[in-house]
């Protein structure tokens, strides 16, 4: 059964910890998510861009997969299904289609235009029991033609925001979507502290988590991140993989080129991963329990798609005593 997201981030957040949206791009990526969630007994958020829902064919596909998914697989664990950076009429979609959170990203009209369609968008929302996430200052790159300028928030406007009603809000902090270039700046924590004080305990959100370092995620959450979203890692992964099976030539070895195997089977054997410095993906990150990944670092797993995201076993420490879940 699919949750509003409003729950296990304000549980995250008064917890200092952060729950992980990974965006969906197809079944076996679905799959991997919650199966990896259920193994850690961990909340989770999957997001769904504009472009991923028009290419799995349309929000009402998406949503009565997930809904089946989680039914067949005997995912018990809390998942919202999330509309990422959703446009008005996008929003509207995705209420209709039977999604339980969505995201409406207003930042790039000017702020009384945002105020009034979230404003508007609050109130439908909450009435159909969904959670809304809205944003101020836009995240910089592209996401599936979503183009950002990577502004930093003004901490009054994220207030404005706040105030009416929305349950966890982005602020453009100096992060961008995909690859960081290697003359980032990194994330402005001065503006996150402003507006961390401008919007009191409502969970923040952090875009663009991949290639963060650590010590950054560390201090984002200290200063009231609550949810952290992964695509761009994910992407990687799936492709570095991919392009390994196929030089490696096992899609020419007996029935190789089965997409059952292309996708699944040939990860049932260990494999050494290749993580980049810093590109860690966590499912659930911890202030005080992060596992730094030196780069360059093989993960083990299983299974990209049958353990997947298994490499988040490996980079999120849980102390013994509190191994036991949240929920």
């Amino acid at each position: 059964m699919l949750v509003s997201a409003k729950e296990m981030l304000e549980k995250a957040r008064a917890g200092k910890y952060a729950v992980g949206q990974f965006n969906i791009n197809n079944l076996e990526w679905t799959k991997s998510i919650l199966l990896t969630a259920q193994e850690l007994n961990s909340p989770v958020i999957l997001g769904v861009s504009e472009g991923a829902g028009k290419y799995m064919t349309g929000f009402k596909t998406v949503a009565a997969m997930v809904s089946a998914m989680i039914d067949e697989l005997n995912i018990t664990v809390p998942v919202a299904l999330h509309l990422d950076h959703g446009t008005y009429e996008g929003c509207y979609k995705c209420i209709k289609a039977g999604f339980s959170s969505i995201m409406f990203d207003g930042s790039h009209y000017p702020i009384e235009e945002n105020i009034d369609k979230t404003k508007e968008l609050v109130k439908i929302a909450h009435a159909m029991g969904l959670s809304l996430e809205a944003e101020v200052g836009s995240i910089g790159g592209e996401e599936d033609g979503v183009v950002g300028m990577g502004e930093c928030a003004d901490p009054n406007e994220c207030k404005a925001i706040a105030d009416l009603g929305i349950d966890f809000l982005a602020a453009g902090i100096g992060n961008i979507h995909g690859k960081y270039p290697a003359n980032w700046q990194g994330l402005n924590f001065e503006v996150l502290e402003n507006v961390k004080k401008a919007v009191g305990d409502m969970p923040l959100v952090l875009h663009g988590g991949t290639g963060i370092p650590a010590d950054m995620i560390k201090k984002a959450i200290s200063l009231g991140v609550a949810k952290i979203n992964v695509n761009t890692e994910c992407q990687l992964s799936f492709a570095a993989a991919t392009r390994k099976y196929v030089e490696e030539g096992k899609d020419l070895q007996g029935k190789g080129f089965d997409p059952r195997k292309l996708l699944s089977t040939r990860r049932r054997s260990n494999q050494g991963y290749c993580k980049r410095k810093n590109g860690t993906v966590w499912l659930r990150w911890q202030s005080l329990k992060i596992k730094q990944i030196s780069q360059n670092k093989l993960v083990q797993y299983k299974s990209f798609f049958k353990k997947p995201l298994a490499i988040l076993k490996e980079m999120v420490y849980f102390k013994k005593e509190r191994r036991r879940s949240l929920y």
